[in-house]
């Protein structure tokens, strides 16, 4: 009598999940690493301008919200909102140590313009993390547009007020990236009112964030 054998298929191994509290950790742990990475940034030729610009910082800190594994949701978002602006003053706290360390002092303080403006633009970044992965199109739209916004409002306001001491290739090469996020935000949105939120969000956030540096003397 023949007999037939079956194989059993060797069991899937499971993927590891990374907790939560390792991932807000690592996110953590990048915010302040950014900010030592400033630090020495400032003083590489060709680095120090994009060193000492801030949308960098909002893009880092937005992509670290997205890395601790921020969600949608009534709870989630003003958490994600806070772990922004706290990444952002870690970013603050990096650079001050490692400035300091380094030699040339520098002083932080809770009064400081940047380490002020860190709280509504680290919970905007925040809130960029998360509406970036929604399934609805013109929120996604909205978060890129935001982020193309703070990219070419601040180029705009350098080429206005600092070019003559930083000269103009950082202040058009982060005009450039804004555009082309803008870009993609317009051509990914799908929608005749996705490509309106996108293009809307990011050309009057350019305005917003341009008037806010004119009006704060940032």
């Amino acid at each position: 009598m023949e007999t037939t054998m079956t194989r059993q298929a060797p069991a899937a191994t499971p993927r590891a999940v990374v907790p939560p509290a390792a991932r807000v950790s690592m996110a953590l742990t990048g915010g302040l690493l950014a900010g030592v990475l400033t630090s020495f940034g400032q003083a590489v030729p060709g680095l120090s301008s994009v060193a000492n610009s801030a949308g960098p910082w909002f893009v880092v800190a937005a992509a670290l919200c997205v890395l601790a594994g921020v969600r949608a949701g009534r709870v989630a978002l003003p958490l994600a909102m806070l772990l922004g602006v706290a990444l952002l003053e870690l970013m603050h706290v990096g650079y001050w140590a490692t400035t300091n360390l380094r030699g040339s002092p520098d002083v932080l303080s809770i009064t400081s313009f940047w380490v002020l403006m860190a709280v509504p633009a680290g919970a905007l970044a925040g809130a960029v993390a998360v509406t970036v992965r929604s399934p609805d199109v013109r929120w996604r739209g909205a978060a890129l547009g935001v982020t193309a916004a703070v990219l070419i409002g601040e180029g705009v306001r350098a080429l206005l007020q600092v070019v003559a001491t930083t000269g103009p290739v950082t202040w058009i090469v982060e005009i450039a990236v804004g555009v082309v996020v803008l870009v993609v935000a317009v051509v990914t949105a799908r929608t005749p009112l996705g490509r309106v939120v996108a293009l809307g969000t990011g050309v009057l956030g350019t305005v917003g964030v341009l008037l806010a540096y004119l009006a704060l003397g940032g």
